[in-house]
């Protein structure tokens, strides 16, 4: 039998056509869609969510939402209320984001596919494993999946973002690292933002203190915290004081003259003492973790950004998936896991298990790499290209 289930209808547009119903009551339509059918409503009819992303067409006729509701999770059964029905077409169409969400799933297996594998392959009578708990199984493969998410899979994800006049963005909710920040200019090329490392911060804690330098404690015996000083005067920043850029007066050069060791206007515009980490014109961002959230450098505001970060793939159902390329890779981390915190094992067996795990992963990272090489043709024709200093 072929893996694939989904009718060319199915895949490309997200439509499935079922038998005419005739006097029907509260018909129920059995979806073979690989993407879940969601609906925003309940049984009687009260909202429980944004939107559905489905409609039922009773002969061209699109029907309410409010008219059906998911009856079987697991088998992606609608049931529509009312009745009875006489209808000769009826269809249903999924909306565009859940046809979309389904292009290119054929490169994943879902984790649960990947338990009931292992399971199979690798549990029994005369295997490895005699015998083991089917949660103690799901626990490893989560685990694995998060491991290999950090450096190993795509688990890279983004957001289109605008910098609001308070130059902060909220964290997105899964958000485990920053992989990459940049702007996108008017040809929607992409601008790198660089993390503002050593210039400046965003303290954890803004005490309020008295005369003598000690922390106020409120009546509860809490200290008090105010609004970050620094926070403040990084956001009113001249930037074009910071990158050495060109300046607009005799002042703004006088920072960096000062910060040098100059006493005069001698060196004017020619930029001795240039630090290169700083000489960049495309702004500063700095991850605020006392308020959950990304700071950005004044001449960023009302910019479209994007911001790349990873996940850990285990944040919603949808990310639970792995691609196939390493799917070798999971079941010997699982195997090994399982093993190594079992008592009374042999070391030997451990270690070989360590091994192959260790031979699979990086397998499954060459996999992935997805080197070509004509793009790396394309890149090497500039190596007879000078390089000067």
């Amino acid at each position: 039998m072929g893996l694939i289930t989904e009718t060319n209808a199915q895949y490309y547009s997200g439509q499935q056509v079922f038998p005419a119903i005739v006097n029907q009551t509260n018909p129920k339509f059995t979806c073979t869609f690989n993407t879940a059918v969601v609906s925003a409503y309940d049984s009687s009819g009260n909202q429980i969510g944004s939107n559905s992303n489905y409609t039922i067409y009773f002969d061209g006729v699109a029907q309410a939402e409010a008219s059906s509701y998911i009856s079987d999770n697991i088998n992606n059964v609608i049931t529509l209320i009312g009745g009875p029905f006489t209808v000769t077409e009826v269809y249903v169409q999924l909306k565009t984001t859940a046809v979309e969400s389904n292009y290119g799933s054929y490169e994943n297996i879902s984790v649960t596919d990947i338990v009931n594998n292992f399971i199979v392959a690798y549990v029994g009578m005369d295997k490895l494993i005699p015998r083991v708990k089917r949660s103690d199984v799901i626990f490893h493969a989560k685990r694995g999946l998060q491991e290999f998410s950090y450096d190993t899979l795509k688990s890279v994800k983004s957001q289109e973002l605008t910098i609001p006049h308070s130059l902060n963005i909220v964290l997105p909710q899964d958000y485990v690292n920053y992989v990459s920040v940049c702007y996108i200019d008017q040809l929607g090329v992409k601008r790198h933002i660089y993390p503002a490392n050593n210039l400046t911060t965003s303290p954890y804690q803004n005490l309020v203190q008295d005369a003598t330098g000690i922390p106020i404690q409120d009546n509860f015996g809490s200290n008090v915290e105010g609004n970050s000083i620094t926070e403040e005067r990084w956001k009113k920043a001249n930037d074009v004081i910071i990158n050495q850029g060109i300046f607009d007066n005799l002042d703004d050069y006088a920072y960096w003259a000062n910060y040098y060791g100059f006493d005069n206007t001698i060196a004017y515009g020619q930029l001795y003492g240039l630090e290169p980490q700083y000489a960049q014109v495309n702004g500063w961002f700095n991850p605020n973790y006392r308020e959950g959230k990304m700071s950005f450098s004044s001449d960023l505001v009302n910019k479209l950004i994007v911001l790349e970060y990873i996940s850990d793939g285990l944040a919603y159902d949808l990310d639970s998936k792995v691609p196939k390329l390493a799917e070798d890779a999971i079941y010997a981390y699982i195997l090994h896991a399982i093993i190594s915190t079992r008592a009374n094992q042999q070391e030997y067996l451990v270690q070989r298990l360590k091994k192959d795990k260790s031979a699979k992963l990086r397998n499954a990272k060459i996999r992935l790499s997805n080197i070509k090489l004509d793009e790396i043709v394309q890149v090497m024709r500039g190596k007879s290209k000078w390089i000067k200093h």
